[in-house]
This record gives structure tokens, C-alpha cells and sequence, in this order.
């Protein structure tokens, strides 16, 4: 019998958890269908992680540090205002799009049963975005390309954008791709 490194079945768990995710029936993921699924009993998930809840912590602490660590290589990278919007906003676009099971994360849809401080930990994270397109927005300002005045408008505009385009991958069984004319759509939003 193989025995697996230490945090090797950890992520095995929660790589699990995010392939069920895929699935566009969006049937109610239990812990003992995620354990039939990498074949180990209930018990054996439970000793990497104390609740269900946990699980559902570990994949929102991979969408954070990957979605946040892109945002701060963007804001390094692109020196105009605008250009990190547009970047960011398709870096989001395109993160659901890579990983479909994580927008039914992103958008709350499989926390809704679950512990309630997932769900505030998720709003956070889109207040956090909705901050992070202020401060590339501030810097527009200062470059001449936007009024003071648009800076609040339209970081809610464009968080707005992103988690309906979120929204609709999900529901539509991920065959609406949230990158599907983004480029036509953040010109009419950044005019």
C-alpha cells in the first residue's frame, strides 16, 4: 500500500471536492460521496478536516491567495490605471472560466447550506475586488483618464459585471464562458 506525504491527502481531498463542483447538475455534495470518490471512508476526511465547512475553507483560501497574488502582479506589471482594470477584470473572467466548479464558490451557489461564515468570508472577497478596481481606478484618475467622481460607480459596475458573468457560467452548466466577448464589453464599461 502507498502512504501518502504529509498535506498530500489534503489537497487530494480538496482537489475532489473542486472536480465535484464540475458537475452542472450541481447536485448537494456530501462528505461521503467526496470519500467514495478518492475512496477513503468518512472518517479519514475528517482527520484532515474537522467539518465540511473546513473543506469548503481550504478551496476559498486557493481562490484567495491565486485571484489576490494575479491582482498584485497586475498592479506591478501594468503602469496605466485602466490597463489594470481591464487585466484584472479578465484575469477573473478567466480564472472561473479555468476552473468551473470554483464559480459555484465564487458565486455562493454551494455555500448556501453550508456554515454562514463561508458565504461572509465570499462577500468579503468581492469587496475585497470591488477595493482593489478603486485603487487601479484612483490611479486613472491621477493619469488624466477618468473623473474622481466615476471611481466608486464604476468599481461596482465592473464587480457587478464579473459576478453576473460568474453567475451565468454557472448556471448555464458552464457553457456560457464568462470570457465570451469581454474584451466588446469592458471597452463600453472603461469608456
Amino acid at each position: 500500500m502507498a502512504t501518502t506525504k504529509p498535506g498530500e491527502r489534503k489537497l487530494q481531498i480538496l482537489q475532489a471536492l473542486a472536480a465535484m463542483l464540475e458537475n452542472p447538475k450541481g447536485e448537494k455534495i456530501t462528505t461521503a460521496a467526496l470519500a467514495a470518490k478518492i475512496e477513503v471512508s468518512e472518517a479519514a476526511l475528517y482527520r484532515h478536516f474537522a467539518s465540511k465547512a473546513q473543506m469548503f475553507e481550504g478551496l476559498i483560501e486557493f481562490i484567495e491567495s491565486s485571484v489576490f497574488g494575479l491582482i498584485n502582479q497586475i498592479s506591478q506589471q501594468q503602469e496605466e490605471g485602466l490597463a489594470q482594470v481591464q487585466a484584472m477584470t479578465l484575469m477573473l473572467l478567466n480564472f472561473a472560466e479555468r476552473n468551473p466548479g470554483m464559480s459555484k464558490v465564487l458565486i455562493g451557489d454551494v455555500l448556501m447550506n453550508e456554515d454562514e461564515r463561508l458565504q461572509l468570508r465570499m462577500n468579503q472577497f468581492i469587496d475585497r475586488i470591488e477595493l482593489a478596481f478603486k485603487q487601479s481606478l484612483r490611479l486613472a484618475v491621477t493619469q488624466g483618464q477618468i473623473a474622481e467622481s466615476e471611481v466608486s460607480s464604476r468599481a461596482t459596475l465592473l464587480s457587478s459585471f464579473i459576478l453576473g458573468r460568474w453567475h451565468r457560467f454557472a448556471k448555464s452548466g458552464f457553457k456560457i464562458l464568462p470570457s465570451e466577448q469581454a474584451n466588446l464589453h469592458l471597452s463600453l464599461l472603461l469608456r
